[in-house]
């Protein structure tokens, strides 16, 4: 891809309201967008699109002003990663995923730990990995040194999105004969952290998430998020961690559905031949194609709409953190889950539907129009979407809230 970058990007100063930066994200998703079929079959590990996403700034979104970060909210993040997954739906994951790593330091870390870390991140523009797939067994950590100041993770795990193109990835642990789980961000060039080049799924194709392995990766026993004299103290907002990324994936289903809907209409306006027997000159005046869109359309709008609105639910959680409840945090997860299971149909439907109005010839391979399907399909796998109406259906019937797990 191109690495120019527009002149403005670098010489004026970063936005400073969400409207500035949502209208950043879309300054780089068209940039994203110029080669963005080539790339998916290309597979290339994207490093010039994370360097187009520190470059543009918006990997400091969320970080503090003093320290160069953008200062803005979860909602907008979420309509960043939105904007951006509508060129490349890869980046918008990956844009999304960062986010939250970024964020774990608040979400069990200790002020001075949280506030380091954002403060070092903003100022040095550091990408976030993360290598916690909890399907796969708990990395074991292990206490070293003459006094037990030292953490040592090993093991494996089957995913890691952000893997090579990540300045730091975060860890995550069982420490070693005790039930305490362990955070840690580490440096991606740690000694003993070993990424493998062997993600090769049918989407989702320059995520990075192939599979790492931890041998003996040590991190003092000061860096683990959380821990005062290796005490942690637990809060409800330590179980916001699957809201927030279930909410990124929401917002990247999203995006992907805008992006091949706005695709496949240019598709239509310039390449879609009407049908013979239809008495049309134009595609565009076809009865079928004009419904179709209207329909999708409609469609994406509502799910558009229903995802803002958890996202500022959400919103009013982070605001105050040390007041959630268990009754709010299950309620909000609930109404996420709603949200998952009707972005997730949307985006389904969206990508596979297109076909229907650009007609055969934009099945070829030069358009690329599959790389929306195929991101969609692959992803809106992760966590099955019945057990996500389940959640939503018990609550309805008996008000039973759902269990803070790995993903609930």
């Amino acid at each position: 891809m191109s690495t120019t970058l527009p002149a403005d990007w670098t010489t004026l100063p970063a936005p400073t309201d969400a409207p500035g930066w949502i209208a950043r994200a879309a300054e780089v998703s068209a940039v994203l967008a110029v080669d963005a079929a080539a790339r998916d079959k290309a597979g290339a590990t994207p490093y010039a699109e994370v360097r187009l996403l520190k470059e543009s700034g918006l990997v400091t979104l969320l970080g503090p002003v003093a320290h160069g970060g953008g200062g803005q909210d979860w909602p907008t993040a979420y309509r960043v990663v939105r904007e951006i997954a509508k060129a490349d739906g890869s980046i918008g994951q990956l844009l999304g995923y960062h986010y939250l790593w970024n964020w774990a330091a608040r979400l069990v870390g200790t002020r001075a730990q949280w506030e380091h870390v954002e403060a070092e991140a903003a100022r040095n523009r550091w990408f976030f990995g993360g290598a916690v797939n909890p399907r796969d067994d708990d990395l074991v950590v292990r206490e070293e040194g003459e006094d037990a100041d030292t953490l040592v993770f090993t093991g494996r795990k089957s995913f890691s999105t952000g893997s090579k193109v990540s300045d730091v990835t975060v860890l995550e642990g069982v420490l070693e004969g005790t039930d305490k789980h362990i955070f840690a961000i580490v440096p991606s060039d740690s000694e003993g952290l070993a990424f493998h080049d062997d993600w090769d799924n049918i989407g989702q194709r320059l995520t990075e998430s192939g599979s790492v392995t931890i041998d003996g990766v040590r991190v003092p026993w000061a860096s683990a998020a959380g821990y005062t004299d290796k005490t942690f103290a637990p809060r409800v907002y330590n179980t916001l961690n699957v809201p927030v990324i279930q909410i990124v994936f929401i917002n990247f289903y999203l995006g992907i559905a805008a992006g091949a809907l706005e695709t496949a209409a240019t598709y239509t306006r310039t390449k879609t031949r009407p049908w013979l027997h239809g008495g049309h000159e134009r595609a565009v005046d076809e009865p079928y194609v004009i419904d179709v869109y209207g329909d999708l359309t409609a469609k994406l709008w509502q799910a558009e709409a229903f995802a803002d609105r958890v996202a500022e639910e959400a919103q009013r959680l982070h605001d105050d953190p040390d007041a959630i409840t268990e009754d709010a945090r299950g309620k909000h997860e609930v109404r996420v889950a709603a949200a998952k299971a009707v972005a997730t149909e949307a985006a389904l439907e969206i990508t596979s539907r297109i076909f229907e109005v650009t007609g055969a010839r934009s099945t070829a391979s030069a358009e690329g129009l599959d790389r929306f399907w195929r991101n969609v399909r692959t992803h809106t796998l992760h966590d099955p979407i019945a057990y996500k109406r389940r959640e939503v259906g018990r609550h309805v019937l008996t008000g039973e809230l759902p269990e803070p797990t790995w993903y609930s």
